[in-house]
């Protein structure tokens, strides 16, 4: 197969499109480390677009038409988005589907501690991650304190340019002899990724003040500063005020600034990601570092194709999924119900719902797994098959298989769909290459098309190649995502296998 370069394929206005819609992806990027700024995100976008809550109709008299547009969220962490086609959705739809979560690090629920004058959040690691490639490095919190009445405290601390960062510590090089003898998978334990959160004590009344001046401290005292004192004396400290006052000072700082209280933490999920804008990379700006490309990558081109899309025959859909990088698993999973509950919902409301006329139209359907693949890396080439890995520049990569080792755990897409693709992306000059991931016997990688293809449709992995994938900071071309979003376009506008 001849490969050719993303980049000598586009034109002059293509080229600048190309480059407007790279600064388009690298703010998402910036305001969407999270599954939940993912959403939230996306929803202000579908808005502007003119798309409406799926919830809004249920239960009225209006029926859907040709060139609706609707969107649907369950539980703030995944999204649904569709335009509606002139035929009925009995015969199919086209399907784009993507995942927002990232490899990361979550804070357990009794996180804070303190030791050895260094306050501490305990974390738990999400996804797969090389855990050495995290400590040292600045880290920001993002995330969601729920506190029992319902109210909701928003953190995002680590970002602006006068925001405080975060850190999991290593052992320095001086006194790291043994370290440096163990596998890099032991390097760092998991149960060493602690991050740390402070290091000042918080002394409200000092031991050498008058009663006087003690009684004056006490009344300027902050309402956090208030709950820490009142804190140390339910634990029958007040003698020993050095014990835990770095921690009793982050309890007093997150009072203050976010009205939250230890006991909150149980409630909480706060995800520590890596702190700093996406940038672009290379003397000739060719490519975008930065974090959550996998699978954001894909993700924003799908999002922005539905979007563009026009005139749909076959109705579209956008699937913006939460637990990829776990095995899809749980409520905002693909695993999950809701885009099969989705569907049945938008056919309902064109007035042609009925439990067989859903099967008929999940299995008539076709789907585009948008998710990344591993970008051939010259310094690790052992690891690939090099005449079938993806390659930065080389356009959309299309997987017809993942999986592991003998396939083991893949959708095996039908050469029959693979050639209808083609011929969809060869008409529009779309540049693409078939990849896999990584050599046979070394491993590979999971995505959400085997859970698709168990409804009976056609299912393909099909996105962009990733350098440094699940690092803290990945690296994609920005010709491969202005291709992506093309191909993507080309897909929810021309696939329809029950025309051949």
């Amino acid at each position: 197969m001849i490969r050719r370069n993303a980049w000598t394929a586009l034109n002059a206005r293509q080229t600048r499109e190309a480059e407007k819609f790279a600064e388009d992806y690298k703010n998402f990027l910036n305001i969407a480390k999270t599954e939940r700024e993912a959403v939230e995100a996306i929803v202000n976008i579908a808005e502007e677009a003119g798309y409406v809550d799926i919830k809004t109709l249920i239960g009225g008299r209006r029926r859907l038409k040709k060139g609706d547009k609707l969107y649907t969220v369950w539980m703030n962490k995944s999204v649904i988005l569709i335009q509606m086609g002139s035929e009925p959705m009995e015969h199919g739809i086209n399907i784009l589907g993507a995942h927002i979560d990232s490899p990361r690090t979550d804070v357990k629920q009794n996180p804070l501690y303190e030791d050895s004058g260094i306050a501490y959040l305990d974390t738990h690691y999400y996804g797969g991650i090389k855990k050495y490639q995290y400590v040292a490095i600045p880290l920001a919190i993002h995330g969601v304190i729920v506190k029992k009445d319902g109210s909701v405290a928003q953190l995002n601390v680590g970002e602006d340019e006068d925001d405080p960062v975060f850190f999991f510590s290593d052992l320095l090089i001086h006194l790291a002899q043994e370290q440096m003898d163990k596998k890099a998978s032991k390097v760092i334990e998991g149960e060493a990724l602690d991050l740390v959160v402070g290091n000042r004590p918080l002394i409200i009344d000092s031991g050498t003040a008058s009663d006087r001046e003690k009684k004056t401290a006490r009344a300027k005292l902050t309402q956090g500063q208030q709950y820490a004192l009142n804190a140390q004396k339910k634990s029958g400290e007040e003698a020993k005020k050095l014990t835990d006052a770095v921690k009793r000072g982050i309890l007093a700082i997150l009072k203050d600034n976010y009205g939250v209280e230890e006991e909150d933490f149980v409630s909480a999920e706060l995800e520590i990601v890596p702190a700093g804008k996406a940038r672009d990379a290379g003397f000739d700006r060719s490519m975008i570092l930065a974090y959550g490309q996998d699978d954001r990558v894909c993700a924003y081109p799908s999002l922005r194709a539905i979007l563009a899309a026009k005139n749909l025959k076959r109705t579209g859909c956008c699937i913006l999924v939460d637990k990829e990088e776990i095995g899809s698993v749980g409520a905002t999973g693909m695993e999950s119900r809701f885009f099969e509950n989705a569907v049945a919902e938008v056919m309902n409301l064109t007035g042609d719902y009925s439990e067989l006329k859903l099967r008929r139209c999940l299995a008539n359907s076709c789907m585009l797994s948008s998710d990344v693949n591993a970008a051939f890396d010259p310094q690790f080439a052992s690891a690939f098959e090099k005449k079938n890995a993806s390659f930065l520049g080389g356009g959309v990569a299309l997987s017809k298989f993942t999986g592991s080792r003998g396939k083991s755990g893949s959708n095996d897409a039908n050469a029959e769909y693979l050639a209808h693709l083609r011929s969809i992306f060869d008409a529009e000059n779309i540049t693409y290459h078939t990849a896999e991931l990584g050599r046979v016997d070394i491993g590979g990688g999971g995505t959400i098309a085997y859970i698709l293809a168990l409804y009976g449709m056609n299912v393909i992995d099909s996105g962009v190649a990733v350098l440094n994938m699940h690092a803290p900071w990945e690296a994609t071309s920005k010709a491969d995502i202005y291709e992506s979003l093309r191909a993507y376009i080309a897909f929810l506008e021309k696939a329809d296998l029950t025309s051949m």
